[in-house]
């Protein structure tokens, strides 16, 4: 795993994917307005923010040190998620009760939709970086 997986395509897939997201959850209050929390665009924005961060901890460049830290760099990613989701649910929840429920709902939609999008993303680049390149495929077979 000598290349680098880079940041910058990751950040500009989250923030189609957010986009997305984002008219989604306009279009659901404008159609269902009593099912939607009025707090939903702030979902969406709180997971772009939370998971730009998260991706950049786990692929941030470690002068060669990527193979060895990315376990542990993911693992603390998901730490740091976990516990930024449960403070931001919690502190809504209880500041504002009558919402608290489709609050909820709505939070557990928005984080499943990104943890996919990241698993799949995350997925997809790593294999990619498996397959050999020209140059190394060129330099095994002479």
């Amino acid at each position: 795993m000598s290349q680098k997986i880079p940041i910058k395509k990751f950040s500009f897939r989250i923030l189609v994917f957010s986009a997305v997201v984002a008219g989604l959850t306009v279009l659901f209050q404008w159609l269902c307005p009593n099912y939607a929390s009025p707090a939903l665009p702030f979902i969406v924005l709180f997971f772009c923010i939370i998971t730009l961060f998260t991706i950049y901890i786990v692929l941030r460049d470690e002068k060669g040190k990527a193979q060895n830290r990315f376990i542990s760099n993911y693992y603390l990613s998901r730490i740091i998620k976990i516990f930024s989701c449960l403070i931001f649910l919690i502190a809504y929840m209880l500041l504002n009760k009558p919402d608290a429920l489709r609050f909820a709902i709505a939070f557990l939609v928005v984080y499943f939709m990104y943890s996919i999008f990241e698993v799949v993303v995350l997925k997809k680049e790593m294999s990619d970086m498996e397959k050999p390149t020209i140059e190394e495929s060129e330099q095994k077979t002479e």
